[in-house]
């Protein structure tokens, strides 16, 4: 593993104007990290990385480097990339367990984070490394949001999780998992308990209905809720999927996994949404696709698809007569998912856009004063790496806001 990993970093041609760079949503310096990687400093390398981007060893397994940093390699164009996310989660595995923070001066000011997913460790490790006491609000059993409950084992280990947990703790940041904020203990709840500032990180957890006859049926389920806790599902022999984005291509590949022996993707568009990789690892597990059709309903036999075409003006519309049934045991609907409003509903002066999302100023500043957000709340159901490069954003503008608080104390 060792010896590839050096061969492949070799390869990096150490462009003066790296494109990689560019085409990274969170800017890593690829090219200075793998020369510093080459000239034997593995943990130097691994700083870099971790500053840059404190989730890296995460994000170098679930990116879409296709379309980001190994897309944009200049080698890409007549041939194979760097494979730089093997590079980096060579480097940052081998760094995490190495790091250490030193001694921090403690401010005495207490920060609430809720929701345990990137953007909220993000959050977390961030202040907590400036001096702020820490609390995440998590809702579930565990922390990691999407990261536990939305991305298979076989694509990220939860061992991962874990060990960010670990640090987490060692950082001083306490963790109260299975707290809802805004059913028991309400934001305002938070203020009057000594906390100066609030980030919101819950990220999008409502799954979105395609709004046709057979949803409520016994034999459908939502993509995020299956991949929560597949093991709790009965989907039997064959599932039909509605929806062709990476959770889709998750969803389709755990179902193999959980004794489905036939599943079926299907998209409306003849472009499948997912990411190259995903889809070929999706074919090689044995998931069938089928593009350019529409659901129109489900029943417990299956679903019934109408093909679409595209028009000279690129709209799509139905071709009538090609109605068709596709049978299924089951059918799991997988197109994307919305904010939850709990805590809006149980906060006055937020703000939300029509879709539920919360409305920010560049820096994550909610409508109400101490309230920040990031993340999928805020952008809508997006990457990993884009949540933490705004999350990094985000942990700069509430300790500048915690700074003016103390001056104006003083």
């Amino acid at each position: 593993m060792a010896f590839s990993i050096i061969n492949e970093a070799r390869r990096c041609l150490n462009c003066k104007n790296p494109s990689c760079t560019k085409g990274c949503p969170i800017s890593t310096p690829i090219p200075d990290v793998i020369r510093t990687f080459l000239e034997g400093d593995i943990d130097k390398a691994g700083a870099m990385l971790f500053e840059n981007n404190p989730l890296s060893m995460i994000c170098s397994l679930i990116c879409n480097q296709e379309k980001q940093c190994e897309g944009h390699c200049v080698l890409a164009r007549k041939g194979s990339p760097v494979i730089f996310s093997n590079i980096e989660n060579y480097i940052s595995d081998a760094y995490f367990d190495k790091i250490d923070f030193g001694s921090i001066e403690k401010k005495g000011v207490k920060v609430g984070v809720i929701g345990g997913g990137p953007a909220g460790i993000t959050i977390a490790i961030l202040l907590a490394r400036k001096g702020y006491d820490i609390t995440i609000f998590e809702s579930r059993e565990k922390i990691g949001g999407v990261l536990r409950y939305g991305i298979p084992e076989f694509r990220l280990p939860k061992q991962n999780i874990e060990r960010y947990k670990n640090m987490m703790l060692s950082l001083g940041i306490r963790i109260r998992p299975n707290t809802s904020i805004g059913i028991t203990i309400t934001v305002d709840d938070l203020f009057r308990d000594g906390y100066r500032a609030i980030f919101i990180g819950t990220g999008v957890w409502r799954p979105k209905t395609l709004g046709i006859k057979g949803e409520s049926l016994g034999n459908v389920h939502f993509a995020i809720n299956y991949l929560t806790n597949p093991d709790v599902y009965m989907l039997g022999d064959s599932l039909n999927v509605i929806g062709a984005g990476n959770s889709a291509m998750d969803v389709a590949r755990t179902a193999l996994r959980h004794g489905c022996r036939k599943v079926t993707v299907f998209a409306r568009s003849e472009h499948i949404a997912a990411s190259v990789s995903e889809v070929e690892y999706a074919k090689i597990d044995g998931v069938k696709f089928v593009t350019g059709v529409e659901p129109l309903e489900i029943t417990d036999e299956g679903v019934i698809f109408v093909q679409v075409e595209r028009g000279e003006d690129g709209s799509r519309h139905r071709v009538a007569g090609t109605e068709k049934l596709y049978p299924a045991a089951s059918t799991i609907i997988a197109v994307s998912q919305g904010p939850r409003d709990r805590i809006v509903s149980s906060t006055t002066g937020i703000d939300v856009t029509d879709r539920g999302l919360l409305v920010t100023n560049t820096y994550g500043k909610t409508t109400r004063d101490g309230i920040f957000a990031a993340g999928d709340v805020v952008l809508g159901a997006r990457t990993v790496v884009e949540a933490v490069n705004y999350s990094k954003q985000v942990a700069e503008a509430m300790d500048e806001y915690l700074c003016s608080l103390k001056k104006q104390e003083v």
